[in-house]
């Protein structure tokens, strides 16, 4: 007789709106009005969180602040407290581990729980807990969130995007292929607008129609890619977690032998750590969604500054975010003694949208120069990052 296979209960904790939610705790006159983080009244920089207001104008997350201010030109834009957003979240991570025995957090605002096995510790009524779960975290952090129950990851991460804001849903074993089926093509992580729009012109709506398809048929349109694809449209995904993962950051630091006060010189130092942080985020099947800056003048004053991007591991994306970041910031007289690069808000591969496959030869190509690097030295190639 075979054993009979444990049910696996993945839960998807995401903070909803998480940058503007927490400027709301510190200013409740925000609350109601079209938000968002990041940018500037003059235009520059881009969006890193908005609220639900602002998203009604078309306004998004990475989205050029003047693009924004177009779409809605009574935006309220908010620099951000990023060691806020990240002692909340990390606050929040831990109490979470007070019920799972297994957490995974996936970003500054989302986190994956492992409740298999714990059955019976709540009450065999696992949705039952994810209300309290739900309601806990607002009355203890005062943040709106949205939290789906599940057999897996992926699963459950469509599962609340499904019901955002500040949703509850559970979706119950073997129902994961009839609850995706009417839902549109996009909620599959790593569908983004160019795949949807590829796959549209070719008569993919909605996920039951990936579904209908065989998954020799998803390789033949999608490429490699159309593996993942056709398993999360019928509802299949990793259901173990890493709680390792939980790592919130890469980052590289240098403090230079002498201080240095030359644009050329410091940026030929800023590609050396770009390069390192991203060889090592490519190691990890990570992109990174915040850059961030550290400088450190000859007297010792530091400066941090921080922009989000679209999900990234490249040096040369990297490189002129960065580059951007000291040229802006770089505004005393005096020569630095150290320089600092950091990726943050990280992704596994599999939460991005993934390239059509006629695309993405970039990656094949850096993790090429990767593999050089490794046998021959750090030197030995460089990735161009005009």
């Amino acid at each position: 007789m075979e054993p009979v296979a444990t049910k696996r209960y993945i839960a998807h904790l995401d903070l909803d709106c998480f940058y503007v939610s927490v400027e709301r705790i510190k200013d409740p006159s925000l609350i109601g009005k079209p938000v968002v983080v990041g940018g500037s009244a003059t235009g520059r920089g881009v969006v890193a969180s908005a609220s639900y207001e602002a998203r009604s104008f078309g306004v998004r997350s990475a989205m050029p602040a003047a693009r924004a201010l177009k779409l809605c030109p009574q935006l309220v834009l908010v620099h951000g407290h990023y060691s806020e957003y990240s002692d909340y979240s990390n606050r929040i991570y831990k109490r979470m581990q007070e019920f799972s025995p297994v957490v995974e957090r996936a970003s500054i605002d989302e986190m994956y729980m492992d409740f298999t096995g714990c059955e019976s510790l709540y009450g065999n009524d696992l949705p039952g807990l994810m209300k309290k779960l739900h309601k806990l975290v607002w009355q203890e952090f005062a943040l709106p969130c949205t939290i789906a129950l599940a057999a897996n990851k992926v699963v459950s991460k469509i599962a609340a995007g499904t019901v955002k804001p500040n949703g509850v849903i559970h979706v119950p074993h073997g129902s994961e292929a009839e609850f995706l089926a009417p839902h549109p093509i996009d909620v599959i992580p790593g569908i983004g607008k160019k795949t949807s729009e590829f796959l549209r012109k070719k008569g993919f709506a909605v996920v039951s129609d990936i579904q209908r398809i065989s998954i020799h048929q998803a390789v033949k349109i999608l490429g490699k890619h159309g593996i993942w694809i056709h398993n999360a449209a019928n509802g299949r995904g990793r259901d173990t977690l890493s709680p390792e993962y939980g790592r919130k950051s890469i980052s590289n630091e240098e403090t230079f032998g002498h201080d240095i006060a030359t644009i050329p010189e410091l940026e030929k130092q800023l590609f050396s750590l770009v390069e390192s942080v991203c060889s090592s985020a490519r190691s990890h099947r990570w992109k990174a969604r915040t850059i961030t800056l550290k400088i450190r003048y000859s007297d010792f004053r530091t400066f941090t500054r921080a922009e989000s991007v679209p999900p990234t591991n490249d040096d040369a994306v990297v490189f002129r975010k960065a580059r951007e970041l000291l040229r802006k910031n770089y505004t005393r007289k005096m020569a630095l003694r150290l320089l600092g690069v950091k990726l943050s808000n990280l992704l596994e591969k599999e939460e991005e949208d993934l390239p059509l496959f006629t695309e993405g030869r970039r990656e094949p190509a850096l993790v090429a120069v990767d593999k050089i690097r490794e046998k021959f030295g750090d030197d030995v190639i460089h990735v161009g990052g005009a």
